[in-house]
């Protein structure tokens, strides 16, 4: 029996459960498999650039101006890697291909840092680019001519969107599949029982032989002592159950197997709470759900129907009304959260990591809407950024600002902050402003919206521009104080008597440089008490530490100063290591540029992405009502009655996690996985609880345990789950999260899309939870 077969045999089985299968789960994507052809590829086969990737050519791989390779790059058939040819003899076979689901992005031309380097005497029409998902190095690639590099970038953006838009449950479907054909070790086209086990290690599966011999007995219903066909059919079947979902559907049908319309309406209204449950949303849910034709014509929905439904973005946690934009954005700046960066130019550690344009990339499509740039003097009069005073590399002061046009606004269309740390001469700041005009052009702010206000302007006023943060001049003066600078700098490095002299000293700034300084003028921080005499268009910077004493002591005078002022937080100069502080207690009292480090992969920035998946991802979210009250006695650190006080009771039940990945890449390694609920809120308010840990499974772990949390401050709390792999020797390996504002959040049963460290999403590791949410005393 061949691996066609095998594909035949699923398509069986779906066949079976269901009698047609529509654009959720089309049947022919399978029929495609068995030419060879994967569902990423549905519609794409008579499409001229996906015949040629899987025709393959040789490319130049780029790494140097000096080191160019000759490399034949090959999609393969499954249409979801690479192959790439290797000179290495030691190189695996398996070390040679990339998947697909690895690349974040395709680009064209001379669009990464490699490229702006090593191939400008390659026109831009011959170049692209891979980027991945993680940290590995981009892909840099020559073709031949301005066609096969056309093929390329088109062939893959195709095949990615395609990819992207399988259902969740497609997806499991072909990554078994997958799983299947890696477990035929002797590739005689059978499973035999050790490769079922071996199989079921590779989906994250441990189990005892006796259990597993039990298995393979259930489905060798030919006793040959290996599995193919319909036994085929048998053990996927028992792998893809999903007993949970199966319980809840039984509950709401009237025994026939079938849900009718009414029932759907009342588990709609009753369980998932969903506002506007009627007969017209739960028509239009069996309509792009329910894959058995004939009962979609009785308005009805089959089990099948019913797990699609639960696995799609309308069964998720995350409340789709948020993912778009559906906040008021007519307020002033001030008004709101606003994600933003520290030292964003580094990839990694504050002491000796490189600095990259790629840095403020990731960033930007990261919803970053402020970067920061430490600006010094270079060579050739070129100004240069990099962290002073220690071993980063530099990148050139030009370029940043040409990555940040070509970026500022692919995520969301409002206002970016360039924050500058300014080191340089009157000469290199006048350059400064040449590239920040001839570069960003049009899209820089050089001139008030509106010069007959007294407040900052609005996000929606201010869309498409990029706003310069720095010292401004005034009229009576070609110097200005340098205090935030060099507090910052003396926070962040060990220098000598001398070095912190110089930083202490006035800054001559260049008339040009100001210029480029409209709304957020930099000025020492004085005291609350001095608040009013601050312009509206005035900010001050602060450490973590004393933005943190200032929030502990006077946290009800910080929330007001907030109201007008924007005020940006940065992190500890000990921080080497890019670490993060938590973010919740600035954001508690209205802090709106609270800066991170963005390439860090910690928990602060899994609760930083949380809080910005909120109002579209667009980087601007609006704080609560009574953090924008002038008259507003609240206090995050002793929290009284008031219109803050919405006490809430938030039930979560885990039910269930669906293939979990492997963390540790050991053929033996089997996850012993547990989630942890947390919640990040005021302080009253802060809390963890954890299940129980499941022994050697990922695949499909059980959980069924229920936790309640008091939320006090429902505006102030994200709420956070977390999978880890539980170890009794060593430290627990993260698995995936995912983070959300605790009013973001849907009821009733929902599936979890987990995020990987790097904070992109799995395409298949999810959980499944019951959440309920009652009105508190």
């Amino acid at each position: 029996m061949s691996w066609k077969t095998i594909s035949l045999a699923f398509l069986n089985i779906w066949v079976h459960i269901c009698s047609s299968l529509p654009a959720v789960f089309p049947a022919q994507s399978l029929i495609m498999e068995l030419n060879g052809t994967s569902p990423a590829c549905n519609g794409l086969q008579d499409d001229s650039d996906l015949r040629f990737l899987l025709r393959g050519c040789h490319l130049l791989k780029i790494k140097s101006t000096s080191w160019r390779r000759e490399r034949f790059y090959k999609l393969q058939e499954d249409c979801k890697t690479i192959w790439q040819e290797s000179k290495k003899m030691l190189r695996s076979p398996e070390s040679q291909l990339f998947s697909i689901e690895d690349i974040q992005d395709v680009r064209a031309g001379h669009k990464t840092e490699g490229m702006e380097k090593y191939a400008k005497d390659v026109p831009e029409n011959r170049c692209f680019s891979i980027i991945f998902k993680d940290r590995r190095n981009n892909l840099d690639l020559i073709a031949s001519s301005e066609a096969d590099a056309s093929h390329w970038v088109g062939g893959l953006k195709k095949i990615i969107t395609k990819s992207n838009s399988m259902s969740q449950r497609l997806r499991l479907q072909h990554w078994i599949h997958a799983c299947l054909r890696k477990a035929d070790k002797n590739k005689d086209n059978k499973m035999s029982f050790k490769e079922l086990k071996d199989f079921l290690k590779e989906i994250n599966i441990q189990v005892d032989d006796n259990y597993a011999r039990q298995i393979f007995e259930h489905c060798d219903k030919s006793q040959t002592d290996t599995l193919e066909d319909e036994e085929i059919e048998v053990f996927y079947k028992l792998l893809t159950e999903r007993k949970e979902i199966d319980r809840i559907f039984n509950e709401q049908t009237n025994n026939d197997g079938i849900m009718s319309l009414d029932n759907l309406v009342r588990f709609l209204r009753e369980v998932q709470r969903e506002e506007e449950a009627g007969p017209e949303f739960a028509l239009s849910l069996i309509e792009r759900y329910e894959p058995n034709e004939t009962v979609k014509g009785e308005k009805a929905m089959t089990k099948d129907g019913f797990q699609m439904y639960l696995l799609s973005a309308e069964g998720n946690l995350f409340d789709q009304t948020h993912s778009r934009v559906y906040q008021d954005m007519t307020h002033p700046l001030s008004h709101y959260y606003i994600s933003s960066s520290h030292n964003t130019y580094l990839m990694e550690d504050q002491l000796r990591g490189p600095s990259s344009t790629e840095a403020y990339i990731r960033a930007l499509t990261k919803g970053c809407r402020c970067v920061e740039l430490d600006c010094w003097d270079g060579p050739n009069s070129e100004p240069v950024i990099y962290h002073g005073y220690t071993l980063t590399s530099k990148i050139l002061f030009c370029d940043a600002i040409k990555a940040i046009k070509n970026y500022a606004f692919k995520t969301s269309p409002y206002p970016v902050i360039i924050s500058l740390e300014n080191h340089c001469s009157l000469d290199q700041q006048r350059m400064m402003a040449h590239h920040l005009k001839t570069i960003l052009g049009d899209m820089l702010l050089m001139a008030p919206v509106d010069s007959n206000t007294d407040n900052l302007p609005s996000p929606e006023e201010l869309k498409g521009k990029i706003l310069v943060k720095g010292k401004k001049l005034s009229p009576e003066t070609e110097e200005v104080s340098d205090e935030d600078e060099a507090a910052e700098m003396e926070d962040e490095t060990v220098k000598s008597e001398l070095d912190k002299k110089k930083t202490s000293e006035k800054l001559k700034l260049a008339q040009e440089l100001s210029d480029t300084v409209v709304y957020c003028k930099s000025v020492h921080f004085e005291g609350f008490n001095n608040t009013e005499s601050l312009a509206w268009d005035e900010m001050s910077s602060f450490s973590e530490s004393k933005a943190l004493k200032l929030a502990q002591e006077s946290g009800t005078d910080f929330i007001h100063h907030n109201i007008r002022q924007l005020s940006r937080i940065y992190p500890a100069g000990w921080r080497t290591d890019s670490s993060n502080y938590n973010p919740v207690d600035m954001w508690n009292v209205g802090c709106q540029i609270v800066a991170l480090n963005f390439q860090s992969k910690d928990a602060e920035m899994d609760v930083y992405q949380g809080r910005f998946q909120d109002n579209g991802f667009c980087g601007y979210v609006l704080k609560p009502q009574f953090l924008l009250d002038q008259q507003s006695e609240f206090n995050p650190r002793s929290v009284t009655e008031g219109p803050w006080w919405t006490p809430k009771t938030f039930q979560v039940k885990v039910i269930s996690g669906q293939q979990l990945p492997k963390v540790n890449k050991s053929k033996n390694s089997i996850v012993d996985p547990r989630v942890i609920v947390e919640i990040h809120g005021a302080e009253t308010d802060n809390d963890k609880k954890q299940t129980r840990v499941i022994d050697n499974n990922g695949f499909k772990p059980s959980w069924d345990e229920a936790f309640e949390f008091k939320i006090h401050i429902p505006e102030l709390a994200l709420v956070r789950f977390m999978v880890e792999d539980y170890d009794a020797s060593t430290k627990n390996d993260f698995i995936g999260q995912f983070t959300a504002p605790f009013t973001s959040l849907k009821q009733g049963y929902r599936h979890i899309h987990l995020l990987t460290k790097n904070g992109d999403p799995y395409l298949s590791a999810t959980l499944f939870v019951h959440i309920n949410i009652l009105d508190s005393d």
